[in-house]
């Protein structure tokens, strides 16, 4: 038994230590915090942990400031005029629509609401109540709906399918007030993932989103969740849907990154494979990924969903150099996959971004040497 302790003290000692990294050519090993050969991401200009943005994967500085007006004053007007003047079939409209729903969520969460107490996210009620026929906020309600399903219940559960059941007639809603938007029937994907739609009804949704915007990313990313093994589908059907999207994705398109996704999603059950991140698979997804974003436009907010993943392959694949190529682009926003798999998702970045930077200077790599 004393035996036992001493390995789970040795084991905790190391999972501390690991963001503090030790520089030699050719090789990484673990040092003091304080030492001279510690590698530091900030004289690379990176930002501090505590710094880091997890409320989305990039900027988007209009975003940011009504969503402040809105949670400061409680008056939901901003958030409608910034959904009404962003293109309907756009990924930024998309991302929008979540953030509004996961801030009246998270103000939810921490404001309950209870005798003589205001609930949170009041303002998205008093949206809802005062313009029915505004289809932004019908939007945004139904994300709401489901991100509280996912937040406050477990699937399979009643309370959970009751949210679900709301969810889904509130995506209808929100179609028939736009009948060309997709958002509705993006919405709707997440829903169907956690109801549980038979196959020939999911994809009776999902040509309804190909009808009206057939490369949005996002809705690709969110269809891809229900083709998975852990949800209804295996890793087999997944890697067709994402190879799909892939081989079918127009010039500039970030859908030839899909594969990537598809490996990151079915990781649990093919970790062991020795060498896995240097395998044709993940080789061939990474070099789709990275095309995707070369030739993907600068402005495309999706940009930042793949190249967070980037780093997570790149580092796992002791590819420092480019992962370092990644980092410099989104350094500063969290809020993406992997990381916001995490209980900290600043935290479980800044551990990858400090392997980054220790494999860099390993390889004689320098804040000199780093493209900007």
């Amino acid at each position: 038994m004393e035996i036992l302790w001493v390995l789970m003290a040795l084991a905790m000692l190391c999972v501390v230590l690991l963001p503090v990294l030790r520089r030699r050519r050719g090789a990484i090993g673990l040092v003091s915090p304080g030492h001279p050969d510690a590698a530091d991401p900030a004289n690379y200009g990176f930002a501090l942990e505590e710094e880091l943005d997890i409320r989305m994967p990039g900027p988007d500085p209009d975003l940011l400031d009504v969503l402040d007006l809105v949670q400061r004053t409680q008056d939901y007007r901003g958030a409608q005029q910034l959904l009404a003047g962003t293109e309907a079939e756009s990924e930024r409209r998309w991302q929008r629509v979540q953030a509004f729903a996961g801030a009246a969520s998270l103000e939810l969460r921490h404001r309950p609401g209870g005798v003589g107490e205001t609930p949170g996210g009041q303002w998205l009620r008093v949206w809802r109540a005062e313009a029915p026929k505004d289809a932004g906020g019908a939007a945004v309600h139904a994300e709401f709906l489901v991100q509280q399903a996912w937040r406050t219940a477990t699937p399979g559960t009643d309370d959970f399918r009751i949210i679900m059941e709301e969810a889904k007639a509130a995506c209808s809603e929100a179609a028939l007030l736009a009948p060309g938007d997709p958002i509705p029937h993006i919405v709707e994907l997440s829903v169907a993932r956690g109801l549980g739609y038979p196959r020939e009804e999911f994809e009776q949704l999902w040509l309804k989103i190909l009808d009206r915007a057939p490369n949005h990313m996002g809705a690709h990313l969110a269809a891809l969740h229900y083709w998975c093994g852990k949800w209804h589908g295996s890793r087999d059907l997944a890697y067709s849907f994402a190879e799909a999207a892939a081989a079918r994705a127009p010039r500039g398109s970030l859908l030839a990154a899909m594969p990537l996704f598809a490996v990151f999603e079915h990781l649990p059950e093919v970790n062991l494979v020795s060498g896995f991140y240097q395998s044709e698979v993940v080789t061939k997804a990474v070099h789709g990924a990275l095309h995707a974003v070369h030739s993907a436009r600068p402005d495309d907010p999706m940009q930042a969903h793949v190249r967070h993943l980037l780093v997570f392959f790149l580092v796992r694949s002791e590819r420092w150099a480019e992962a370092m190529n990644q980092l410099i682009v989104i350094d500063g926003h969290v809020g993406a996959l992997p990381w916001t798999l995490s209980t900290d998702p600043a935290a479980e970045f800044a551990v990858y971004r400090a392997l980054a930077v220790a494999g860099y200077e390993a390889n004689g790599g320098s804040p000199a040497t780093l493209p900007q």
